[in-house]
């Protein structure tokens, strides 16, 4: 009975005559069904004696039939690659497929943004040490931020005494560039950020940008004038208006979060106006301790800081509503919200070209 059985699937010759065998043998009405569902009506001595055989069978079939599966399945993959052909002699086609992301795109106009007003980019690891990460920003052991359902916590290396994490924000990079440049410092340091968080405007990791001025004689009077710079080239309107309101932070002091007006366009809120504020970012003077913990003399150097969501800023300047949606690979919302390749943001032409 089963060389029967096996030597009907070895028989077929494609996916959808195998798929067949396989409903006759195993579907709801298939042969082997059938025998599973006697073995209710047997007497027990008879039972006992059949169902390990009956079992025995659908393991064989079962396996026969993914065995078989394999096989035609590598035999069509073989076949097409046997009978494709790509010319690559062709000219390329005319319409381009792919869209760059809209978070490479801002952070490309980002960079154009600011290096108009003098910023140069700097970059940092994304594993980093609690004390560049927390402690030389000025964060205590008891600090909030520290806590694990807020930041990730990786296996401490071979010889270290506390683990590493995953940075939770850019602020590292502004320590480590204080520590080996010399002031004065003007830098922007973009990149992917991590924590535990995860909604409709949170996801575990994203995108932050902070920048970072130092130098002799920095007052807030000098970033209120950056910070309105930026956004209202960055938006592309002159009508940006904030406020800056007092907050806390522990590697800042003074620190102010900064609200951007904004108007209401056909039910959705638009950057620019006073028809209400909403929070962009956070700011503040950088504190005297984070500058001592550089090795800088904090009445020599002072300087301001701000950081504020890279996806965020995206999704404000051009309209999308859920955060997630950056992440998930849907090619449909690639290519409703990515840019052309040749869409290089200049000041020229507009960063949002």
């Amino acid at each position: 009975m089963s060389d029967a059985l096996l030597d009907r699937i070895a028989a077929t010759q494609n996916l959808q005559d195998l798929e067949s065998v396989r409903v006759s043998l195993l579907g709801k009405s298939g042969e082997i069904t059938a025998k599973l569902k006697s073995l209710g009506s047997m007497d027990p001595d008879t039972r006992a004696s059949e169902a390990p055989k009956i079992h025995a069978l659908r393991e064989q079939v079962t396996d026969a039939l993914t065995t078989r599966k394999a096989a035609l399945e590598n035999a069509e993959l073989e076949r097409r690659l046997a009978g494709e052909r790509v010319d690559l002699s062709l000219p390329a086609p005319q319409a381009l497929q792919g869209t760059v992301h809209p978070v490479s795109q801002v952070m490309d106009e980002l960079a154009e943004v600011f290096a108009d007003l003098g910023f140069s980019v700097a970059e940092g690891p994304e594993i980093e040490t609690q004390w560049y990460n927390f402690t030389a920003l000025n964060m205590p052991e008891d600090h909030p931020a520290r806590a694990m359902q807020d930041t990730f916590y990786l296996e401490p290396r071979d010889g270290e005494a506390e683990p590493r994490v995953l940075r939770t924000h850019t602020s590292p990079v502004q320590i480590r560039t204080m520590e080996k440049t010399p002031p004065p410092l003007r830098l922007i340091a973009p990149g992917r950020v991590y924590r535990s968080d995860s909604d409709a405007t949170h996801t575990p990791m994203f995108h932050q940008i902070e920048g970072l001025v130092i130098d002799k004689n920095i007052t807030l009077g000098h970033l209120k004038w950056t910070l309105e710079t930026f956004l209202r080239a960055f938006f592309e309107r002159d009508d940006i208006a904030i406020r800056m309101r007092p907050s806390y932070f522990p590697f800042t002091e003074p620190s102010a979060e900064v609200d951007v007006g904004y108007s209401v366009d056909k039910g959705r809120r638009v950057v620019g106006g006073q028809e209400g504020w909403m929070e962009v970012l956070g700011s503040g003077m950088v504190h005297p301790r984070v500058i001592a913990n550089c090795g800088l003399d904090p009445d020599e150097w002072q300087g301001f800081a701000f950081g504020t969501g890279v996806d965020r800023l995206a999704m404000l300047k051009y309209g999308m509503d859920d955060l997630r949606a950056f992440f998930d690979g849907d090619i449909r919302w690639l290519k409703h919200y990515g840019f052309r390749a040749l869409d290089v943001p200049t000041l020229s032409g507009g960063v949002g070209a």
